[in-house]
């Protein structure tokens, strides 16, 4: 548990957590400026800070700039606002006074007021072990149009140079990993979608340019929103690096006003030592103790009917996909696309939930009772934002997508977007999602969002503009309600893939669907940038069919079963034309996985060689008293003999036991020389060792 003081005399707030501390304080002003944060100090090391000479300032290169906990636009603050109002009267500058603040164990609250107009912020801290998160929440007696409201300004000691670590992407291509000299100026991480996007996810690392996976200190953001964002790097001449974010569309301003509050979300940060591996190891255990809603359970072992049927969906063919799933050991069967309305491709019947009553006779209540008695719980896919136009839905309420008037509507997907701002849409995609858990005895769903915003409208709305905000807090409402009104339903979010993937979601589902490329060797680099900040526990992994429908590529079925071993495993192969000899090897691999699963899904990672063309690529789990340990050749060349592979995370003192081959090593062995590799000969080789402390 973290400790909030309260310097009065210096008007200075202290929050310590387990392995940082953060301050900040109010200057002459009442503004609320950063004073440090970092590795953990006591509160008169922080008084010493406040003490020092404010440097002085010629004008035009103030040395404090860029200080501000919320910059705010107004007076000589040059800085990237994270604030920006505009009054009744076209007064655009906000002056802050401070008011009061409260502290309730680890939260904080800061409240202020502008000097003249009748608007009022709220600062919010949070500590969650070593996480930080922050949060700012406007209201007011009057209107007030807020043109960006960001969550936080964090900033950054000085340091001779910054780094920034992020990852870039598309769809089949998410979460490349990138790491680059911050340059000057101000640098944008955004999404202008609607949704969080596969061509970059909200969160940024940053160090000095000498971290490595194990060693340096490192600075991270992450935002906790799955629609529109944006974070902003600003680095300044004079040295000085923040990072400002929080929900943004371009052009968009919200109106607050009485009953009109406009709350951000969540910006968590992290200072962590011991390198990446050390920081995603903190956000790992962040996610898993504060945002997933069971993390405490093991996932599943997931059959999906998609890449077996695509839209082709009938009762019988489901049940056949069901009962060899169930011979093969898996846990939860999810049909796909294709069961509802005139669902025969993606040109028409999405918004019509009901039934196929030509592929479905008797119902869906059939299909999950032999689900349910083979075994299995039953899941079933959904796209609740999206509609056909070529569909009764559509037809009979053509006002409930995104549109502006005497423009056209640009379908993707033959797809429009559904605005889920609007209360009548709320009710309906309830109504319908309620009965359809509720009455057929629905496990899990699978949720998917497959296109962004177009013509963001929504004609006649007095202010049309909250339909960017308003839609993904309806959208959180609506699996909050039905996780509430079922208890045992479990949920995973899609976005076209891994379009839909940050800690606002996470806190309402249960898994994400990290990339529609299910190619073992492309999934790797997948993973590895996708492990920067998120936890294995969330990602949903499948072994498919060859060659891959994406890259054509064929891979062993033990290698890409290894890969997906890596996450949360699931099968999604046309498994009724499997030959007897993959049959036979997916049902001992899937009882290995089960065995090593509680390693895997709340274990510490540890990556160890990161994927590269050509290498190895290794990555250790350790939970408790065991180890599991992943190795994956790409390419072998040279006949070339393998390096062992120094391990992470054991006790020197102890020996280790392979329950495998039952040979013991000795802890410290395996730290400074390794583990013998014993991969098999030629390309994509791939081993799974287990190592259990046998000794203390």
């Amino acid at each position: 548990m973290g400790e909030i003081s309260h310097l009065e005399r210096h008007r200075a707030w202290v929050l310590t957590g387990e392995s940082s501390t953060y301050a900040l304080r109010l200057n002459e002003d009442d503004v609320p400026t950063h004073l440090y944060w970092g590795p953990p100090l006591p509160a008169d090391a922080v008084e010493e800070l406040i003490t020092e000479t404010i440097p002085w300032w010629d004008g035009f290169n103030d040395p404090n700039e860029g200080l501000d906990e919320l910059a705010a636009d107004g007076g000589t603050r040059y800085w990237t606002p994270a604030l920006q109002v505009r009054f009744a009267d076209s007064t655009r500058a906000l002056e802050w006074r401070y008011e009061t603040h409260e502290i309730s164990r680890d939260h904080l609250a800061i409240h202020f007021t502008d000097r003249h107009y009748p608007l009022r912020i709220t600062l919010h801290y949070r500590l969650k072990a070593d996480v930080l998160e922050r949060w700012t929440e406007l209201t007011a007696d009057a209107g007030v149009d807020v043109v960006r409201a960001d969550s936080a300004t964090w900033a950054l000691p000085l340091r001779d140079g910054y780094r920034l670590s992020h990852v870039t992407g598309r769809w089949a291509a998410e979460t490349g990993l990138q790491r680059t000299p911050a340059p000057h100026g101000e640098t944008v991480f955004a999404s202008r979608r609607g949704i969080t996007g596969h061509h970059a996810n909200p969160w940024v690392m940053v160090d000095d340019g000498t971290a490595t996976e194990r060693h340096g200190e490192i600075y991270g953001v992450a935002l906790a929103w799955s629609g529109s964002w944006r974070l902003t790097t600003t680095r300044s001449s004079t040295g000085r690096l923040t990072v400002s974010g929080g929900f943004g569309q371009d052009g968009v301003v919200h109106h607050v006003g009485p009953g009109k509050p406009l709350v951000t979300p969540v910006i968590a940060g992290l200072y962590s030592t011991g390198g990446f591996g050390a920081a995603s190891r903190a956000w790992h255990a962040y996610v898993l103790s504060d945002v997933l809603p069971h993390a405490h359970e093991l996932r599943p072992v997931l059959y999906n009917s998609w890449e077996a049927t695509g839209f082709d969906v009938s009762e019988q063919g489901q049940r056949a996909l069901a009962e060899r799933a169930a011979a093969l050991g898996v846990e939860l069967f999810v049909m796909d696309d294709g069961w509802f309305g005139a669902r025969t491709g993606d040109h028409a019947g999405l918004g019509d939930w009901h039934v196929n009553p030509e592929r479905f006779p008797d119902g869906l209540k059939p299909l999950v009772d032999a689900v349910h008695g083979l075994g299995m719980r039953f899941g079933i896919w959904v796209e609740p934002e999206m509609v056909n136009p070529d569909s009764d839905l559509y037809r009979a309420h053509p006002d409930w997508v995104l549109h502006h008037p005497h423009r056209r509507r640009s379908q993707l997907r033959n797809q429009l977007v559904l605005n889920f701002a609007r209360p009548d849409v709320q009710a309906w995609a309830h109504d319908w999602l309620d009965r359809l858990v509720g009455d057929h005895g629905v496990d899990f769903l699978k949720w998917d969002m497959n296109r962004p915003f177009s013509e963001a409208g929504w004609p006649g709305d007095a202010d049309p503009d909250r339909l960017w905000v308003e839609h993904t807090n309806a959208v959180y409402a609506l699996m909050d309600r039905l996780r509430a009104d079922h208890p045992g339903l479990r949920i995973e979010a899609c976005s076209g893939g891994g379009g839909r993937i940050d800690l606002g979601v996470l806190a309402r589902a249960d898994q994400v669907w990290t990339s529609d490329n299910t190619d073992a060797l492309d999934r790797l680099r997948i993973q590895h940038g996708y492990s920067q900040l998120y936890p294995a526990r969330a990602m949903s992994d499948w072994v498919t069919d060859n060659p891959n429908f994406v890259t054509g590529r064929s891979v062993p079925l033990r290698f890409r079963f290894h890969v997906a071993m890596a996450g949360v495993l699931g099968i999604g192969g046309d498994i009724v034309r499997w030959p007897d000899d993959d049959l036979a090897l997916a049902g001992e691999l899937i009882a290995l996985y089960k065995d090593i699963r509680p390693v895997v899904q709340h274990g510490a990672l540890y990556r160890l060689r990161p994927p590269v063309d050509d290498g190895v690529t290794a990555l250790q789990y350790v939970h408790e008293d065991r180890t599991v340990v992943f190795a994956y050749r790409q390419a072998a060349h040279f006949a070339a003999p393998e390096r062992p592979l120094r391990l992470e995370g054991l006790d020197p003192a102890d020996r280790y036991l392979d329950s495998d081959s039952g040979t013991t090593h000795s802890g410290a062995v395996l730290l400074a020389h390794g583990l013998p590799l014993t991969l098999p000969t030629g390309d994509f080789a791939s081993t799974v060792t287990r190592l259990s402390r046998i000794s203390r």
